[in-house]
């Protein structure tokens, strides 16, 4: 039993082990492999070379899995190359394998050391989070020596050879045993790594041994297709041509597996050596051979699932990918995204202000009350994905990205409110007190909203692009967006003192409007802080101090 506790206990830390690797290297690299990702789009070649790269990288083709569904997802990258990636993270995943079977054993116990003491002191920055990866990969290292210490005791217990000769070389069941080895592991690294050990030991025989990678491969796509299902059907697509390639993979190899297990067989190899190099030959031969053809399986994988049409009703969150989450710069991209579509919503309210101002229709349709519940739904969303992203292992840059999304999503929050009283308002004084705005200042409010609504556009240009040159002109903007509100508030008042009637009847509103207005403004023009406000000395210039200090 002990044994037994002892195996699990390594299997558990090699897991853990790839865990921490893949976490570390997408919290400091996330950013570059998304964009590296991303720039591979033109050619199936290097797609399928960036799903090699990227796969070595993280230590896991999950990981690799779960970017490219992400940006499939977020209509960042079509199904077509993001298949040939997912056949160059299969490669990938083999060379790991094949190099982690060499003998490092003294590098464990340095990597552990070294990555702990940079870990612990330097947590937050970029060096720190190398540490981790130090760690990961020392773990790992560990946990395959381990893995064969347990294993050997174990080939002498008869109850395990009698579970383990169960397993006969049926291609079928030897290939549903590695499934389920994957998906308890949930690595298939893990998986054909524990297959080579006991096939070192003796413990199962080659056929078996071979069955069970093919099995681990396929357990993988199950894995990657099932972390999905939370995902839009672009996403499921990538992980259902994943999982199929993997199927037909066993097809192909059915027919030729006896001679070529036999052939194998006479190599002057141990079974080790020899397990890993066909995980690797196997899955190398079955990628490339079938690379060629993901265009038409794209068209199948957009048959099996087609996209569903979007239906009438509350908005719904498109790119806050939970499994993103891991990612900080993804996550933080994908929060970011799902903020400016509350400024879409926000723009539309203000267009459907102007129609309101100017009696095309009703002040609080039916169309506002939608776009707030909208908003609502949009601004709970990003609070709860923002709130589950760990800050205290956020880099500083993230840090202040993570602030910047929650406080313009708040700011927008709150315009939306504003935005639905001040409709409210107009809605009251056309409805029960029957008055409408004077001529002169029904053009001056326009005039005012327009402005309004271009101070919106850049303040979410300069949320999106962090350009200090936008954002210092977006200050300028709001200055003048002041000046000009003092002005008309100063001609209202000369009309009043010219008795004009429409104006003396419409007069509270009018100057609550504008002060409204004036409001919208200043949580428009946010953003601009948020980039001005940084550790570069000049970053700020004079009169873009003296305006902070002015609204704080």
């Amino acid at each position: 039993m002990l044994t037994l506790l002892n195996l699990l206990s390594a299997v558990a830390l090699l897991i853990w082990g790839t865990h921490i690797v893949r976490t570390g290297i997408l919290r400091v690299y996330g950013s570059n492999l998304r964009r590296v990702i991303s720039q591979s789009m033109s050619r199936r070649w290097l797609a399928f070379i960036a799903g090699i790269g990227v796969t070595a990288l993280v230590q896991s083709s999950n990981a690799t899995a779960m970017l490219v569904t992400s940006f499939v997802g977020q209509g960042l990258m079509s199904l077509t190359p993001a298949l040939a990636t997912m056949l160059g993270a299969d490669v990938g995943t083999a060379l790991m394998a094949r190099v982690l079977t060499f003998d490092l054993s003294w590098l464990s116990p340095l990597l552990i050391f070294i990555g702990v003491i940079f870990f612990l002191s330097r947590k937050q920055t970029r060096l720190g989070q190398m540490g981790r990866v130090s760690i990961g990969l020392g773990l790992i290292i560990l946990a395959l020596q381990l893995i064969v210490e347990s294993a050997a005791p174990i080939t002498q217990a008869q109850g395990v050879k009698v579970i383990f000769a169960s397993l006969t070389g049926d291609i079928l069941l030897d290939a549903l045993v590695g499934a389920l080895f994957a998906m308890i592991s949930y690595s298939s690294l893990a998986a054909v790594l524990l297959t080579a050990t006991l096939a070192g030991a003796g413990l199962i025989g080659l056929p078996v041994a071979i069955g069970l990678v093919i099995g681990a491969n396929i357990g993988s796509g199950v894995l990657a297709f099932l972390s999905t299902s939370m995902q839009n059907t672009a996403g499921r697509q990538v992980a259902l041509g994943s999982l199929l390639y993997k199927l037909i993979g066993l097809l192909l190899i059915i027919p030729v597996l006896d001679p070529l297990v036999a052939w194998i067989d006479s190599l002057d190899f141990s079974h080790q050596e020899i397990v890993i190099g066909f995980h690797l030959l196997y899955n190398t031969a079955r990628c490339l051979l079938l690379l060629p053809s993901v265009g038409p399986m794209a068209k199948l994988c957009s048959w099996l699932l087609p996209q569903k049409p979007e239906t009438n009703g509350a908005a719904k969150a498109r790119h806050l990918d939970p499994a993103a989450l891991a990612t900080p710069s993804l996550a933080l991209a994908n929060a970011a995204r799902e903020t400016l579509r509350i400024g879409d919503l926000i723009d539309n309210m203000l267009e459907t202000m102007r129609d309101v101002l100017h009696s095309k229709q009703s002040a609080v349709s039916q169309e506002i009350r939608r776009l707030t519940d909208d908003i609502d739904t949009l601004y709970s969303a990003i609070k709860l994905y923002l709130a589950q992203m760990p800050r205290e292992d956020l880099s500083d840059q993230d840090s202040r990205r993570w602030a910047e999304t929650i406080e313009l999503a708040i700011n927008l929050k709150l315009a939306s409110d504003l935005i639905e009283r001040m409709l409210r308002k107009v809605q009251q004084q056309k409805t029960s007190q029957r008055r409408s705005f004077s001529e002169t200042g029904l053009e001056e409010l326009a005039g005012l909203h327009s402005q309004l609504i271009a101070n919106l556009r850049l303040g979410l240009s300069v949320f999106l692009s962090s350009d200090k040159e936008s954002a210092r002109q977006l200050l300028k903007e709001k200055r003048r967006f002041r000046a000009q509100e003092r002005r008309l508030a100063h001609a209202h008042v000369s009309r009043l003192q010219r008795k004009i009637v429409q104006s003396i009847e419409t007069s509270s509103l009018h100057l609550e409007l504008i002060a409204d207005m004036k409001r919208l403004n200043s949580l428009f023009c946010s953003s601009a802080y948020a980039v001005l406000e940084t550790a570069d000395t000049g970053a700020l210039a004079v009169d873009d101090l003296s305006e902070i200090k002015h609204t704080t």
